[in-house]
């Protein structure tokens, strides 16, 4: 199995988690980089470096945190690909503030307030997308 089928796999094990912000416990809770964060722990073992307290609110400005740490520990990649991690900004202006794992060219696997991990259409609304990953292929 590669790198893109093993995180499309283990981001489906997560269908279902409840959504729980900064949480990455799956099954448990976990929020939209939860669900990285626990496709990563299961391909790589542990997390390269400790997360610091980020904001709830999409529309919060600031520094692009999840694009920086994406761009320090992921692979970015031209075209996405099944697996590969999607990030997102709400509006052009404002740093990303939502990440998915891409599981076919029209669908997005995801937590979002209000809802649980979910496999969900890639609607015009998540077609904002800020950046294109790959995990590292250390897979275990």
């Amino acid at each position: 199995m590669n790198v893109r089928e093993a995180a499309l796999a283990e981001a489906r094990h997560w269908i279902g988690t409840p959504y729980r912000h900064q949480a990455s416990v799956r099954g448990a809770g976990a929020d939209c980089l939860g669900l990285v964060r626990g496709v990563w722990r299961a391909l790589n073992g542990p997390e390269p470096q400790a997360l610091p307290p980020y904001p709830a609110r999409w529309d919060a400005g600031g520094e692009d945190l999840l694009m920086q740490a994406a761009e320090r520990w992921l692979i970015p990649v031209n075209e996405a690909e099944p697996g590969d991690v999607l990030l997102f900004r709400l509006k052009p202006c404002l740093p990303a503030r939502h990440c998915g794992i891409l599981s076919s060219s029209n669908t997005l696997v995801h937590a979002y307030w209000g809802r649980a991990v979910s496999e969900t259409a890639m609607t015009p609304w998540w077609r904002r997308i800020a950046g294109q990953f790959q995990f590292p292929s250390q897979v275990k």
